[in-house]
């Protein structure tokens, strides 16, 4: 089998949810050709299924260096942030990937995170009991 049709065949199961045999086959086309998508993609399976995060960064960072215009990248490296944990830096990822291009999955992502709303009063921190309450009233009466 040629490396694209490995890949493809990784992609198939990743959509399917198996992490571990598309790693498997993205691996195997790694070794014939190296291309910045299966970096990408192949970081995002070791991360999930290996627990290797930091190898999985230096690899998406390597396939975002090669392709920065490519936001399939950047869902991969926000990913692996999620798995590690890294939250504010998984959002910041997945922004810098839609403004790149528009991308389903990453609205996807994003959705499901649910992303806050700016505290109301912007100049004092989230924390604060005045935004806290404030947002809370002004929750409570729909105006925001």
């Amino acid at each position: 089998m040629i490396a694209n049709e490995l890949f493809q065949k990784g992609l198939a199961l990743l959509r399917d949810g198996n992490a571990l045999g598309a790693l498997v086959y993205f691996e195997k086309a790694y070794s014939l050709a190296k291309t910045p998508e299966l970096e990408s993609y192949m970081g995002f399976c070791i991360a999930s299924e290996r627990g290797k995060i930091t190898e999985a960064i230096m690899l998406c960072n390597d396939a975002i260096a090669h392709e920065p215009a490519n936001p399939v990248h950047y869902l991969n490296l926000g990913r692996v942030y999620l798995k590690a944990d890294r939250r504010s830096e998984a959002i910041d990822t997945f922004r810098k990937g839609l403004s790149l291009g528009d991308n389903e999955e990453i609205h996807l992502v994003l959705e499901k995170l649910g992303i806050r709303r700016k505290p109301f009063l912007f100049f004092l921190p989230r924390g604060n009991f005045l935004n806290r309450y404030l947002g809370l009233v002004l929750h409570r009466l729909r105006l925001r």
